[in-house]
């Protein structure tokens, strides 16, 4: 069975048997017997490929970015990119005949390309190195959307930036700055500190000095009160002592007025009893003195009847030429005088 030929498919292969010009199966992972001078095969993967890239582009301010990433796809459309591509195999089913499915990842890597060169010439170098992932969504978004790929049948499954970075002199300038901004923000850092304690500390003591002088005030009012309650206890004593004045002058002045009273009466007493010795004086001139002196010795004991004679003796001595008295008469007299 010479030029006849068994090919099997992968499952996720996509194939198509063309028989003078016309297709006669096709399918994933189709098996089966063809003879090769009158059968064309046509196998497309259509499952997930992955390619990378690594672009160099310009910014906005003419700075040079690396951007590192890979794009993911697959044919959805297998049918459309045998039409647009050559991917027919050799002979003997081992191999392709062109070079075309090499070439497919290149195609939509330039078309990954120019679109993100568009996109990073309107960026700056440092909105460029931040901008990874408006940058994912925007191409990924046009890619989806891209008429070429739908005309290839190919869909993006997932588009990502790995990495941009700039060239390595401007990666060492940014890194300075970004040192230098960083020791700033250090620097600063440190100055907030220090402001934040010192104004820690100033809190803590305002806070203190409050706390004294709410002290201060407290005792201030303790002394006011106490000076207060001392002033009411003064003022009562004061009014205790003006009232017992009161009370001692009104005792006084009552006993003034008992002392005038009792003077009054003893004097009235007196002149009473003076006029009394008045009239009984008066009474005793009209008497003969003779008989007054009678009256006064009746009833006294006989010592001061003696004394009395003793007494006119004294006074009528002129008159006396010579008394004789005897020891025995005195000796008794001394007797009773003494106790």
């Amino acid at each position: 069975m010479l030029n006849f030929y068994y090919f099997k498919a992968d499952p996720t292969t996509y194939v198509l048997q063309y028989r003078k010009g016309t297709i006669k199966r096709q399918g994933l992972g189709l098996s089966f017997f063809y003879f090769e001078p009158s059968t064309a095969l046509v196998a497309i993967s259509v499952a997930s490929q992955e390619a990378a890239y690594m672009l160099k582009e310009s910014t906005a301010d003419f700075q040079e970015v690396t951007l590192q990433g890979q794009l993911v796809f697959r044919v959805n459309e297998p049918e459309r990119l045998a039409g647009m591509m050559n991917f027919t195999l050799s002979s003997d089913g081992k191999g392709y005949q062109s070079k075309d499915p090499e070439k497919l990842a290149d195609r939509i890597l330039n078309l990954v390309q120019v679109m993100l060169r568009a996109e990073v010439q309107t960026l700056t170098l440092r909105e460029a190195l931040a901008a990874s992932r408006p940058l994912v969504q925007s191409v990924g978004e046009q890619l989806r959307q891209s008429e070429m790929l739908a005309s290839l049948g190919i869909e993006v499954v997932d588009f990502a930036i790995q990495a941009i970075r700039p060239a390595p002199e401007t990666a060492r300038a940014l890194e300075a700055a970004a040192r230098e901004a960083m020791l700033q923000e250090a620097d600063e850092a440190i100055y907030a500190r220090r402001n934040a304690a010192i104004e820690q500390e100033r809190s803590i003591k305002e806070s203190e000095l409050k706390t004294e002088l709410a002290v201060e005030a407290r005792k201030r009012e303790i002394r006011e009160s106490q000076i207060e309650a001392d002033r009411s206890v003064k003022e009562k004593e004061r009014q205790i002592r003006r009232e017992q004045m009161d009370a001692d002058v009104a005792l006084e002045e009552k006993r003034q007025q008992l002392v005038d009273v009792a003077t009054a009466n003893e004097r009235k007493q007196r002149e009473a009893r003076a006029y009394a010795m008045e009239k009984m004086m008066d009474a005793f001139s009209r008497l003969d003195p003779t008989f007054v002196e009678a009256m006064a010795a009746s009833g006294m004991e006989p010592d001061r009847i003696i004394a009395q004679a003793f007494k006119g003796l004294a006074t009528n001595a002129g008159k006396i030429g010579q008394l004789n008295i005897s020891p025995d008469l005195l000796d008794r007299l001394m007797d009773r005088a003494r106790p």
